[in-house]
């Protein structure tokens, strides 16, 4: 790797190891779109590109997920009942998301489905609209969906979770720091799941650029991973460090963004 690439490969892995442990994402929306323009500088097609840099933006979440959740502990903010309980769907969505179909669908309407989705948990999050008192984290059945659903979204987008996993955590009244600690929890096993799944999705696939395997590029993830495990406390204490009030702006913020890009690649791709 040139030494250009290396400083823009820190700089991601800074940015989203900080991002991991301030709000419980991965990060992923801020690697895709950056990876697929370093991938294509370098002459892979744009549909690989794409792939590649989910892949490998997932596979850097093994990485700073660790490094995140273990500064949340420390505050004692992860609810490892919920990581128990959303888990074992987690790992069963992010495994059909990675091995079947991330190789088949095209992703556009996903694409505005999925804005969609992420505008409104935003504006929920914005309004800050107290949810019924009453309402609590579903049972096992309900626990074992919603991982599902929560693994295979970020499987075909290459993020996290935390877009999903926190708003419904939150809107199910676990308290958002707690949410934001447990999502950084849940990045450990949405990140095995999907990456072993691109690892089975593309293992007959020939290396684009020297140091790919398959849909991974190893170069990328190396750095990348060295520079977000660094940021991730950081980003952790800062979390602790702010309101309620302050965090959830921060995050419907980020929702908003992730929907605009998410709504510019499905309109790009239609």
């Amino acid at each position: 790797m040139t030494a250009s690439l290396v400083v823009e490969l820190l700089a991601l892995g800074l940015a989203a190891g900080f991002l991991a442990g301030l709000l419980g994402i991965g990060g992923g929306m801020l690697l895709v779109p950056f990876l697929t323009f370093i991938l294509g500088q370098r002459g892979v097609p744009p549909g690989l590109a794409v792939k590649m840099a989910i892949a490998t933006s997932m596979a850097t979440i093994m990485f700073t997920s660790l490094s995140s959740v273990r500064a949340h502990h420390r505050r004692g903010a992860v609810r490892w009942e919920l990581v128990r309980g959303l888990a074992p769907g987690i790992l069963l969505g992010g495994l059909l998301a990675g091995a079947g179909l991330f190789a088949l669908l095209k992703g556009a309407w996903l694409a505005l489905v999925f804005a969609a989705f992420v505008s409104f948990s935003g504006w929920q999050m914005l309004r800050n609209k107290r949810p019924a008192p009453s309402r609590q984290m579903p049972g096992t059945a309900g626990q074992l969906g919603a991982g599902a659903g929560i693994g295979l979204l970020s499987g075909l987008v290459g993020a996290g979770g935390g877009f999903v996993s926190v708003p419904f955590m939150v809107w199910c009244n676990v308290p958002v720091h707690f949410a934001v600690a447990t999502s950084a929890a849940l990045g450990f096993p949405i990140a095995v799941a999907n990456t072993l799944g691109y690892v089975i999705g593309g293992w007959g696939l020939a290396p684009a650029l020297p140091g790919a395997m398959g849909y991974l590029y190893l170069p990328a993830l190396g750095v990348i991973a060295l520079a977000s495990v660094t940021m991730a406390p950081l980003g952790a204490r800062a979390a602790h460090a702010m309101n309620v009030a302050q965090l959830k702006k921060a995050f419907a913020s980020l929702l908003f963004l992730l929907a605009g890009y998410m709504l510019w690649k499905g309109l790009a791709e239609l």
